[in-house]
């Protein structure tokens, strides 16, 4: 089956760790699968804001998939939101603010603003250098709208806390390590994301391909007809899916000289 929606994790896939702007290269390949019919989905733990920068160039070829499937945009407007209950959201805030040793800091994603209980600890620093749109508040019930994702940067390493934090909330929501540095939590994932996608466009699944490097892409992965996992990825995530790649870019290439082949 043809395919007709490509998407790709950010950070750590599309855009490696420290880098700020994307390669002409991820532009002009998207200008030509838009060209073909097929449509660019920047699928990240992101907010809009930040995405929508990113991929100013080609957003007209785009749809986004943010805050890991908590927010879906097309031509400008929200088509899609998947909120955690209010409640639910303040109570894994307050953990994962009071349980990290002093050391955790937290953000609370809105539609297209982030909310952030800082400690000075990188976390601004980093929501700056991405462009996300924020205010920092004192309290979860500071946030002023519904809650789509809770995050928690650890400047000393995501992996310290994993079995700390992810075992208590997978039980209720998503809960997953998205980084070196962060954890988050959602109600939707990137899988839903992309099944919300799907059926607003009158797309199966099958005809998906899709790019991720951590543990917050496998919902996605799982779904899609052509799986693609980066050559740095954890081992487990290696070996679960056999298709590896450096770069999707490269991916990109060659379906673009074999779809002009045909």
């Amino acid at each position: 089956m043809a395919i007709k929606l490509i998407c790709s994790d950010i950070d750590g896939t599309l855009l490696q760790y420290g880098k700020k702007e994307l390669e002409g290269e991820i532009f002009e390949q998207i200008r030509a699968l838009h060209e073909k019919g097929i449509i660019f989905c920047p699928a990240s733990g992101r907010q809009y804001t930040s995405l929508r920068k990113l991929f100013a160039l080609v957003a007209d070829c785009c749809v986004f998939l943010c805050e890991n499937g908590g927010v879906i945009y097309k031509d400008e407007q929200c088509i899609a939101k998947n909120p955690i209950p209010r409640a639910l959201a303040e109570e894994i805030a307050n953990d994962l603010w009071t349980r990290s040793n002093g050391q955790g800091e937290v953000m609370l994603s809105g539609q297209n603003t982030v909310y952030l209980m800082e400690r000075g600890m990188g976390m601004l620093k980093r929501v700056r250098f991405i462009g996300n749109h924020y205010e920092i508040i004192h309290s979860p019930a500071d946030v002023p709208e519904d809650i789509v994702k809770v995050a928690v940067y650890l400047h000393e390493g995501s992996g310290l806390y994993a079995d700390r934090f992810v075992p208590r909330w997978n039980k209720v929501v998503n809960c997953a390590v998205a980084g070196p540095f962060w954890i988050d939590t959602t109600l939707a994932n990137k899988g839903l994301g992309v099944k919300s996608i799907c059926r607003a466009l009158g797309f199966d699944l099958s005809e998906v391909m899709a790019f991720g490097d951590n543990y917050n892409d496998v919902s996605m992965l799982d779904i899609v007809g052509l799986p693609y996992i980066m050559k740095t990825a954890a081992e487990p995530l290696l070996k679960k899916y056999p298709n590896h790649t450096a770069r999707p870019e490269d991916v990109l290439c060659d379906f673009l000289l074999k779809s002009a082949e045909l």
